[in-house]
């Protein structure tokens, strides 16, 4: 006999019935506000062709690292998921691939990615049984049909889900082709780009030499030279922000910062296209270009994005195999007051800057970046990210940055996604969150309940909207 799939209307509020009361009484308010996502990796040609998603796997499993990895972890391997270039993975059948997911559901209770699946499964397709071996068959044909409707293609699924606005992430390189297709379009969908310029800025990225090359016949710059590379650069961003761009994105792996002369930075340089730079030096030119791409902050006004302490690519094998971005990312300690005061020293005090913080190290919350953004005009910091955007993250990412940094020195939520229709998902699930925290406030008679009232509009909508620009 199936189970019942409920999605029980008071999920992640307290327990606690006066303060359970008030966050339904604040979520209530929120729930319907339109969506800001400034910040993700949903692919812009779902917008631009508007074309039917082909199978659930693809849409569902093969794009969501969340999902892939925890299947990996228990043994079960990525060709026959349909990812990766042998001859397995070319020939897995979507079918398959679904039942395996199905039979291996239960690995994800109590997980996030088992709240956004059941909300997807639930809200977006309609489902009242669970998932699980005995109704894959009717999960998949069910699924697999309703993707051929004209109100499931992907312009379809943003107006449905109320999405205002969404930003894909882009490199230098991209000729933003779709969000040109987008932008001529009689569609008044909002898809934006971000400039993302780690493979450019990193002397480690994989032929960075090659990818400088790239650059200078992008740019109609020579960014093989110091000076011309910085033009190239700064042509690029005008370029994104014509394609609607408001933010730059860094992913480098630790936030270190410099302020280099021209000199000392044009030496790094040439010794990087050379592939004869040290780490220690990569390391130097990389927290240079951080202040680098500051300066320019406050010339094009774009918002900048600096997502460090992530060991990428940690299982060899994973990514010599299938690649890039296949769950193998691993969060690791990070300081940030000793390595940001370059960049704080030159620009901190600026408040044409505006620079979001995220972290994977949670232990910096309270400690490091609650005190630095409760200081610096410059700096607001980022929602819990990545492996912390969860319930029990997004609870301990308010206890710890309130009381330094206040709520107004955070910038709402980002689901920071492929996952496209995880969406409405994880913005949900955020608002609950906050939604539940604040009513503990009021409960607590720390916070009045119309303040809770307005909080809960900007955490869920105005501070993100106002910090990117938007």
């Amino acid at each position: 006999m199936s189970t019942p799939l409920n999605l029980h209307p008071e999920r992640l509020f307290s327990a606690d019935p006066t303060i359970r009361k008030i966050a339904v009484e604040l979520y209530n308010e929120v729930k319907d506000l339109p969506i800001i996502s400034p910040h993700g990796h949903t692919d812009p040609s779902w917008f631009a062709n508007n074309l039917a998603f082909s199978n659930p796997a693809e849409l569902l499993i093969q794009p969501d690292h969340y999902v892939f990895r925890m299947l990996y972890s228990q043994g079960i391997s990525l060709d026959s998921l349909g990812i990766g270039n042998s001859e397995e993975a070319r020939h897995a059948k979507p079918e398959e691939i679904w039942k395996i997911f199905a039979d291996h559901y239960y690995l994800f209770r109590g997980t996030p990615s088992r709240m956004w699946m059941d909300y997807v499964f639930s809200e977006v397709f309609g489902f009242d049984v669970a998932l699980d071996s005995s109704t894959a068959e009717h999960y998949y044909q069910t699924i697999d049909s309703k993707l051929k409707l004209d109100n499931f293609k992907p312009r379809a699924l943003f107006e449905r889900f109320n999405i205002e606005v969404i930003a894909t992430t882009e490199n230098p390189l991209d000729k933003l082709k779709h969000h040109k297709a987008i932008m001529e379009s009689d569609w008044d969908g909002k898809v934006l780009t971000a400039f993302r310029p780690d493979n450019v800025l990193d002397p480690e990225f994989p032929d960075f030499s090659g990818q400088v090359t790239q650059l200078t016949h992008a740019s109609g710059e020579n960014a093989t030279e110091y000076k011309g590379y910085l033009k190239a650069l700064a042509n690029r961003r005008e370029f994104f922000k014509a394609h609607g761009a408001t933010s730059s994105d860094h992913g480098h792996l630790t936030p270190f910062t410099a302020d280099l002369s021209e000199q000392q930075a044009a030496k790094l340089f040439d010794k990087a296209l050379l592939s004869r730079i040290s780490p220690e030096e990569s390391e130097l030119f990389r927290g240079h270009m951080l202040t680098k791409m500051a300066d320019m902050s406050i010339d094009d006004g774009l918002v900048m994005q600096i997502h460090p302490g992530c060991y990428r690519n940690h299982n060899d094998f994973v990514f010599e195999h299938y690649g890039r971005d296949k769950g193998a990312d691993l969060p690791m300690p990070t300081e940030y007051i000793k390595n940001l005061k370059a960049l704080m020293d030159k620009h901190g005090n600026n408040p044409k800057l505006q620079i979001i913080l995220f972290t994977l190290d949670e232990t910096t919350y309270s400690r490091e970046l609650a005190p630095l953004a409760g200081h610096y005009p410059s700096l607001k910091l980022g929602p819990a990210w990545w492996f912390h955007d969860s319930p029990e993250g997004m609870k301990r990412f308010r206890q710890q940055t309130m009381e330094s940094a206040g709520f107004y020195n955070t910038v709402g939520f980002n689901d920071d996604t492929r996952a496209f229709m995880s969406i409405p998902a994880r913005h949900d699930l955020a608002r609950r969150i906050d939604c539940g925290f604040l009513a503990e406030l009021v409960a607590d008679h720390r916070l009045t309940l119309v303040e809770a009232h307005e909080l809960a509009h900007d955490l869920s909508y105005h501070l993100a909207k106002k910090a990117y620009k938007l």
